[in-house]
């Protein structure tokens, strides 16, 4: 099987009525985020199944797809690298990770200028990214957060749900305080997000402490989501610091 072969696959799976629907909630339009975006109109469980058969697509078959002008057809090459990257950690040793796994990780992100949507950052970020910096240096991350790509400074605050998960929340409360004052809403959002995750995952007592100092400069998408599941009185009281 190659490439073309997972492409053709999809193509047969083109829905043009959901097309326009996809197109609206991705805001593909002249001056938004996702401005230009193509769609086949595939959901993103059809794409799902589709690749499972693709498993063993070799990487470099994987890596020609990431250039397509659709959507659907660079999701299925970014979820079929999670798919190896993940296969490949298995099998790491504990003083290294295999070549494989480092050759993703810098493919990624080198190629972000087509991972160009939230959904596709948010559904492989924190494995591909997230998980290559566990047990490394985790600079590049900031790097990210500070980068003119908004894509880039997506995947820095998404990229640590991977630590949130295993107890660790010191990143994720560095890079939110970097990215305070983002000037696109998309990164609210997410930061905002990745603090929830903390509060439901690790540990409340921390969240509150950093909402505290921050809340009433945090933009109020942010801090929305950041509280939007704290007990009521806990969440009203946060939203008139910043009224």
């Amino acid at each position: 099987m190659t490439a073309q072969d997972l492409v053709l696959d999809l193509y047969a799976l083109q829905n043009p009525a959901q097309v326009a629907i996809l197109q609206r909630f991705f805001k593909t339009g002249p001056g938004q985020y996702g401005e230009g975006d193509l769609f086949l109109g595939i959901k993103v469980p059809e794409t799902r199944k589709i690749i499972r058969k693709y498993r063993n697509l070799p990487l470099e078959e994987i890596k020609k797809l990431i250039s397509s002008p659709y959507h659907e057809v660079r999701l299925a090459s970014l979820l079929l690298l999670v798919d190896a990257f993940t296969r490949a950690s298995k099998q790491k040793k504990s003083w290294d990770i295999p070549k494989e796994c480092s050759e993703i990780t810098k493919f990624y992100l080198s190629n972000t200028k087509y991972i160009n949507s939230r959904d596709l950052v948010d559904l492989t970020a924190p494995q591909i990214v997230g998980g290559y910096y566990a047990d490394k240096d985790r600079s590049k991350l900031y790097q990210l957060a500070t980068s003119s790509n908004l894509r880039e400074r997506r995947i820095a605050i998404v990229s640590t749900y991977h630590f949130i998960k295993k107890g660790e929340y010191a990143d994720t409360f560095a890079l939110a305080e970097l990215l305070m004052h983002d000037p696109h809403d998309l990164i609210h959002k997410a930061t905002g997000r990745m603090l929830r995750e903390v509060h439901k995952r690790v540990a409340k007592q921390p969240v509150y402490e950093f909402l505290d100092q921050y809340a009433a400069q945090m933009p109020r998408t942010m801090l929305r989501y950041a509280i939007e599941r704290f007990p009521e009185p806990i969440r009203k009281n946060y939203l008139l610091l910043k009224s």
